[in-house]
């Protein structure tokens, strides 16, 4: 299983067909198509969600940070120990198959299981306890010493540097790869690769005609193309390595989108009066909320909602008896979670035109509603424009994020390419496929009963 995070189908299936013969030759040969990504369609919840077919409200995961507790400043990084669902390799542990994991996010702290595992973006460094069994990480550093799990800052304008941090990170994960392939026993063999990801949000704009800053003939022009023919090449040699009636899945968690602006979502609820400061923000300084709420600038007596950024928006409202100083009564919260969903949903780009955001209940989404979830989900401009946390922009729109530079968003249809070799004919395309439809996919393949509890359906 080739996991390849934010690998846009349009590139895979249409645009650079002829370029990915490797992939295109499993794609004929096998079961491929959109993979409709989880909400919110990013890394974490995603691969979590993926490979245990619970949805991101069963898992309590609604983003890479989330609340700890009602309190209006306690986040927490949504590690392993965040997740409570067994995933594909806790299956397959229990019924004596042997998984070699690689890089698959929410794997850190990592967790024993019946093979091997190294951990995922999240591991804050080499230095980290990162590998099961633990010695395996010594084996890791002795074949690449200079092993990343991360590209550091990859928002940045030092695009050459961007370049060769990613090639660098993904050539080491592969070298690891090439050297477990052969020498591990494995029934499951999983490696998730974060540089699809990286580039993206690093080069998005240089090859998308679409996008308010492409140039054409810009020297970047061919870079995303250039490692997508890559990260092709060293598929086709795991797929000349392993025994030729293995069965092969590649999959991404959800895809990529130019990225149109971004909505100040505190500063517009800020001026519609829903989020209340001690003061406005000070003439030309730019000011997270949290840095706000540190210094004691938000008035929790009259504030009905507040917001955070990334690439979707979550709102939250001030609830009598939930939060500290919860002003929304019970008995109101419908209502007023109802106007704020019709209010976001209404906002219109820099222009005065429609942009079609779209806005959910997690009650409504969801199997279950565990841990601290938003009170609404919102895909501003159906995830062409992006959820910007912080205040004083002078307006609700701006168009330089405030975490750094970043060309794209995600996109809700991932994609999948299934090859089962003992299965005749081929290139058959499934619509409507689904995130949680991997797991019991794999499952079955593997000769595996498929939990009951499990929302998705396997796809062969």
């Amino acid at each position: 299983m080739v996991g390849l995070d934010c690998a846009a189908p349009e590139l895979v299936f249409d645009r650079w067909r002829s370029d990915l013969p490797n992939l295109s030759c499993l794609a004929a040969a096998g079961t491929w198509g959109k993979l409709r990504s989880c909400i919110p369609a990013i890394t974490v919840p995603a691969w979590s969600a993926m490979l245990s077919s619970r949805d991101p409200g069963v898992l309590g995961v609604y983003g890479f940070r989330n609340r700890a507790d009602t309190s209006y400043s306690r986040m927490v990084t949504a590690t392993s120990e965040h997740v409570r669902e067994k995933r594909i390799w806790d299956y397959l542990s229990e019924s004596g198959k042997r998984s070699v994991v690689i890089g698959v996010p929410q794997t850190f702290p990592v967790r024993p299981l019946n093979g091997c595992l190294i951990s995922d973006f999240l591991t804050p460094g080499r230095h980290s306890p990162f590998s099961y069994p633990p010695q395996l990480k010594e084996e890791v550093l002795r074949i690449a010493p200079d092993y990343e799990f991360d590209v550091k800052d990859f928002r940045t304008d030092d695009k050459d540097r961007l370049l060769t941090q990613i090639y660098a990170m993904t050539d080491a994960r592969f070298k690891v790869v090439d050297a477990l392939l052969t020498s591990e026993p494995w029934d499951f063999f999983m490696v998730v690769e974060i540089g699809v990801d990286r580039i993206h949000h690093g080069f998005w704009s240089h090859h998308d005609p679409q996008h308010f800053r492409h140039q054409p003939g810009n020297p970047y022009e061919r870079t995303i193309h250039d490692y997508y023919v890559h990260l092709d090449h060293k598929l086709g040699e795991w797929l000349a390595t392993i025994p030729q009636d293995t069965s092969v899945l590649v999959v991404s968690d959800h895809g990529a989108k130019r990225m149109d602006g971004g909505i100040c979502i505190n500063e517009w609820l800020w001026r519609e009066g829903y989020l209340a400061l001690r003061e406005p923000p000070r003439p030309g300084e730019i000011i997270t909320l949290e840095r706000l709420i540190e210094r004691e600038g938000v008035d929790w007596s009259r504030t009905v909602a507040w917001g955070s950024g990334g690439y979707y928006g979550r709102v939250f409202l001030n609830v009598q008896g939930r939060e500290p100083s919860g002003v929304v009564a019970p008995a109101e919260y419908e209502s007023v979670r109802d106007e704020l969903a019709r209010k976001l949903a209404s906002i219109p780009d820099h222009r005065g035109n429609p942009i079609g955001t779209r806005v959910f209940k997690p009650q409504e989404i969801y199997q279950q509603v565990n841990g601290i979830a938003p009170d609404l989900i919102v895909y501003f401009g159906d995830l062409f424009w992006r959820s910007v946390g912080s205040l004083g922009h002078g307006g609700i729109h701006t168009f330089s994020n405030d975490t750094g530079p970043d060309d794209c968003n995600h996109a809700e249809d991932g994609l999948f390419i299934w090859h089962d070799p003992r299965k005749p004919g081929g290139g058959r395309k499934v619509e409507e496929a689904q995130l949680m439809d991997i797991a019991p996919t794999l499952l079955r393949a593997l000769g595996v009963s498929v939990p009951r509890a499990m929302q998705g359906r396997a796809l062969t």
